[in-house]
């Protein structure tokens, strides 16, 4: 005993260690993943950032260039006329009131004489100008002993350059009185000589709302600078036509990268580089706009780039972390969990451990929390499995899942430890694969090929798969080789449903898929042949004719199965259970309430004594939405002909069908849909009833169509998944 106890925690601490190790591996190889995951993600964000950046001061540039090509236009187009007029110094005004008033981009324009050229006009510099808000162009001179014109820049340069020239960016006094720059160019008189220089005003507002409004990220900011480098648009006005880019350099804690940025742009260079401002990162990227020597710039904080991946990077390690903690923790429980293991191994008969532990694993595989769903007021739902003395193979299962409740119920081939563990696999086949697949006939048939492959016992499994629709009570089903479900509503009668191979048999078996609607109230059956084969004393067994007297309209899910084992054990007695006895009970009790606020809805069976239903339907949704006699009458008469015709040729003779109709309130029209499985027919497509020919000479049938294309406003056909769909609408 001494010796085993030894073995043991030598085993234990072995575990430890070993467990220890995979938890320093896995947090190595966790953080590894994350920092390359990190560093290539952190690279292709700000890639991103960078386009986006540059693809804004490209934007940017160019509508700059738009205005600045609309500018230079305007004055190389007037140079002919301005020239011709150098002789005629009175009608100078001329042509600069028509250079402002025909381009909405220029403020103002002068021709202004060189000095000394003309005796008669030392000095001429007539300006016209628009004032903001008034459309008529004003006109005054610029030669007065306040304004020097012939020392100013936008005169001397072109002069000195012999081209057109663009201003540094000035207040003009003595002109528009406002922020603008000026593009100038010389003019030449008959003889070649420069005689005077036209000019073309820009007012600077719409560049601070276009290079200020940029915003590639919330917190970034632009700055845009003159050829001196003077800030004429940047986030502190108080900066603006006051500072240098140089100067606000000189301000900043990472001077030397300020000062390369600022030589980079007054250098007419593209690119971008990073900067430490207020002690955090900053990315800017800076472009230069031509010909005028400005240059532009976007400044990125760090965080708005990168700060969304360090927020997720932080949550992932915190994920991270949890796991470790986890698997520590497995694996501390699993070594913990060894001794005991072998202890009970040692204690416990083998055939008996052997059953007992099976039963246990499969008890705890299904669902036993009843009711499962209580805050759902639209399903009544209960389920059992009496077991025998052996281990079994029967089950069932249930979710809910997008207003949909998927169940099972199934009988494994068998008895004792084998059943049971395909059973178990059954059970996990239906919740994986039912978790992504809506179809119980894809469900079924994905079930068959997972467990026909290498099935060398030859073992199956009867199986009843379905899928009910909560909000509608669409039900659709695939039975494989499983007794057929009881369905409850005003009698009891056996669902219809086709045999199909049991799973298990085969690969690549096509299961067929069937539907039908529960009505509010209605209840199906499922159960295994443990019930119906139930046998008393003298062998006898408990059979379906019992089964169905013993089921009750109206009941309660729980009281169903309580009715149910109380008359099953009544009839067996004293006799010996020979299987196990599983039942589910599904009972439909509506749609949510949610649903009903917005749409009224009623299913019909293809009887045509449903259509007092339909009536006292039409009547209810004309009393609450306050409808006039005649209109309702009008309603019920369409309606009527449109269900009486899927009633009567929908369906084959003899077959049992649903017509759906679902009513929806809109603003100005109420919207009827009527849905059916049947054959396709599209109404809309029947030629129209010739209501001229007399009532012997007129062919059978259209009437009805007709009556309802002249009530209904709007008749639309399609057909979807299968399913007739009829849409009227009537405005209202």
């Amino acid at each position: 005993m001494k010796q085993k106890v030894k073995k043991d925690d030598s085993f234990i601490r072995r575990s430890r260690w070993t467990g220890l190790m995979l938890v320093l591996v896995a947090a190595v190889t966790l953080e590894a993943t994350s920092l390359i995951q990190f560093f290539f993600s952190q690279n292709a964000i700000r890639q991103e950032a960078a386009l986006r950046a540059e693809s804004e001061l490209e934007s940017t540039r160019l509508e700059i260039l738009n205005v600045i090509d609309q500018a230079e236009s305007a004055v190389r187009n007037n140079i002919w006329i301005a020239r011709w007029c150098l002789d005629f110094q009175d009608s100078l005004s001329l042509v600069t009131s028509r250079l402002v008033s025909d381009n909405p981009v220029v403020m103002g324009s002068t021709i202004a004489l060189v000095p000394g050229r003309y005796r008669r006009y030392p000095l001429c510099a007539p300006y016209s100008y628009q004032e903001p808000g008034r459309d008529s162009v004003l006109t005054k001179s610029l030669a007065t002993p306040e304004y020097d014109y012939p020392s100013q820049e936008w005169f001397t340069k072109p002069i000195e350059l012999e081209d057109g020239y663009w201003s540094e960016p000035y207040v003009d006094e003595g002109g528009g009185n406002i922020l603008m720059t000026t593009f100038s160019m010389p003019i030449r008189d008959e003889h070649g000589v420069i005689s005077a220089v036209l000019t073309a005003d820009i007012s600077l507002d719409w560049l601070t709302d276009l290079v200020g409004n940029i915003k590639v990220y919330p917190k970034a900011f632009s700055i845009l600078a003159s050829r001196s480098g003077k800030l004429m648009v940047c986030p502190a006005e108080s900066l603006i036509m006051h500072r240098t880019v140089q100067e606000a350099a000189d301000d900043l804690e990472d001077t030397a990268a300020a000062h390369r940025i600022s030589r980079a742009m007054l250098g007419g260079e593209t690119g971008s580089e990073d900067i430490v401002y207020q002690g955090k990162v900053q990315h800017v990227f800076y472009s230069q706009v031509e010909r005028t020597g400005w240059s532009m710039s976007i400044v990125i904080p760090d965080s708005d780039i990168n700060g969304h991946l360090r927020r997720v990077g932080g949550v992932v390690s915190l994920l991270q972390l949890l796991g470790l903690l986890m698997l520590a923790f497995i694996l501390l429980s699993y070594a913990r969990n060894q001794r005991k293991n072998r202890e009970l191994t040692e204690k416990k008969n083998k055939i008996e451990s052997e059953l007992h532990i099976a039963r246990g694993i499969q008890m705890a595989m299904l669902p036993k929390i009843f009711p499962p769903f209580p805050e759902r007021k639209d399903l009544d739902l209960f389920a059992s499995i009496v077991p025998a003395k052996e281990v079994g193979g029967d089950l069932y299962d249930f979710f809910i899942r997008d207003e949909k409740l998927f169940f099972c119920i199934a009988d494994v081939s068998g008895k004792g430890v084998p059943a049971s563990l395909v059973m178990a696999v059954t059970r996990s086949l239906f919740r994986t694969i039912a978790t992504h697949q809506d179809s119980p006939k894809q469900i079924i048939q994905m079930m068959n090929d997972a467990i026909a492959d290498n099935n060398e016992s030859n073992m199956f499994v009867t199986l009843f798969c379905g899928t009910l629709d909560l909000k509608d009570g669409h039900l659709v089903f695939c039975n494989a080789g499983h007794n057929a479900p009881e369905i409850i509503s005003d009698g009891v009668r056996p669902l219809d449903v086709l045999p199909n191979l049991p799973v298990g048999v085969l690969t690549g078996m096509d299961f067929k898929e069937q539907e039908t609607f529960l009505h509010e109230g209605d209840t199906i059956f499922l159960y295994t042949d443990g019930l119906s084969e139930a046998e008393n004393q003298a062998q006898e067994l408990f059979g379906e004719q019992r089964l169905e007297a013993t089921l009750q309209p109206g009941l309660a899910a729980v009281d169903q199965l309580r009715t149910m084992h109380r008359a099953v054990h009544t009839f067996v007695g004293e006799a010996e259970q020979s299987d196990d006895l599983t039942m589910l009970c599904i009972r439909f009790l509506g749609g949510n309430a949610e649903t009903a606020e917005k749409e009224r809805s009623i299913v019909l069976r293809n009887d045509i004594g449903q259509i007092s239903r339909l009536a006292d339907f039409v009547g209810s949704l004309a009393r609450e939405e306050q409808l006039s006699e005649p209109l309702t009458v009008s309603l019920n008469l369409a309606l009527e002909e449109a269900v009486t015709n899927v009633i009567m040729y929908a369906y084959p003779q003899g077959q049992e069908g649903q017509v759906d109709l679902q009513a929806v309130r809109r603003p100005d029209a109420l919207e009827f849909t009527l849905t059916d499985s049947g054959k396709p027919f599209d109404p809309t497509a029947a030629p129209e009833a010739d209501t001229s020919l007399g009532v012997q000479e007129r062919p059978i049938g259209g009437l009805g169509i007709f009556l309802v294309r002249k009530i209904m406003d709007t008749v639309a056909y399609r057909r979807t998944n299968g399913k007739n769909i009829l849409t009227m609408i009537k405005h209202i």
